[in-house]
């Protein structure tokens, strides 16, 4: 009976992430404010709510939420700035722990897409699929929306996963919203650079297809970072064909509207 009873406690701790402090607003009702645990079984969020000289508590189904506010990781921005600067290995434990103890905490994704980075950045395509795959299990949206999405993409071009890649973008342009579109669309065009070894025939087709379509089609505020992500990736297939005065001159311009 015991051993029934530990093993019990495990697969409870298991099935639930960490509680954190923040809001849930559920569609039909008031914001809350306590603190949220996410559990993968019941696929519920349950909240716990001080009132005085005690507590309350409310439980959540997943789709009954409307959306939800969730303190920021006090190490996240540092962990994520060290990814980019090339220091993901020193990142990796942090990013790995957020993802974790955030899991369908908002912050979750944010922190996947940053460790599945650093995977494919090391040659480790395979564990930035299955990182991927595992918040997947618990949204499946995770696959086509958010900050995971882009990654993850990468990392099934990696291991020419080219089906579920595909079927991914679709999903990305038909019930994503626009900024997931704007990477769908780039996404072609970095699988139009793979196949093609970056010659200057994909060059020019994933400038014509993807790259300018989204440096100048996708004007919408929300969608800023992917037009200068565009610009770079222009400015790279220019200086490919040749084209040093265009290549300066995207980068100028994704420099001015980072900015």
């Amino acid at each position: 009976m015991k051993k029934i009873a530990v093993m019990g406690i495990v697969a409870l701790v298991a099935a639930s992430s960490w509680a954190v402090p923040g809001t849930i607003k559920p569609k039909n009702g008031e914001a809350q404010k306590g603190d949220i645990k996410w559990n993968s079984r019941s696929k519920t969020y349950s909240i716990e709510i001080k009132r005085g000289q005690g507590t309350a508590s409310a439980e959540h189904k997943f789709d009954d939420v409307e959306s939800m506010d969730i303190l920021k990781p006090a190490n996240f921005d540092k962990l994520v700035e060290m990814v980019e600067k090339g220091q993901g290995a020193s990142a990796e434990k942090g990013l790995a722990d957020i993802v974790k103890n955030y899991k369908m905490l908002v912050w979750d994704r944010p922190a996947a897409s940053a460790l599945i980075t650093v995977y494919v950045q090391t040659k480790r395509a395979q564990k930035a699929y299955e990182l991927g795959q595992s918040l997947i299990a618990e949204d499946k949206t995770a696959a086509y929306k958010g900050a995971m999405a882009p990654s993850y993409w990468q990392a099934l071009l990696d291991l020419n996963k080219k089906l579920p890649l595909e079927n991914c973008l679709k999903l990305a342009v038909t019930q994503g919203d626009r900024v997931s579109s704007a990477e769908a669309t780039l996404m072609r065009g970095d699988i139009i650079m793979h196949d093609g070894a970056a010659s200057p025939e994909a060059c020019r087709k994933a400038l014509k297809d993807s790259y300018l379509r989204v440096a100048l089609m996708y004007n919408d505020t929300p969608c800023i970072a992917q037009r200068c992500k565009a610009m770079s990736k222009c400015a790279e297939a220019f200086e490919k064909l040749g084209d040093a005065e265009k290549a300066q001159r995207m980068r100028a311009d994704a420099a001015k509207l980072a900015n």
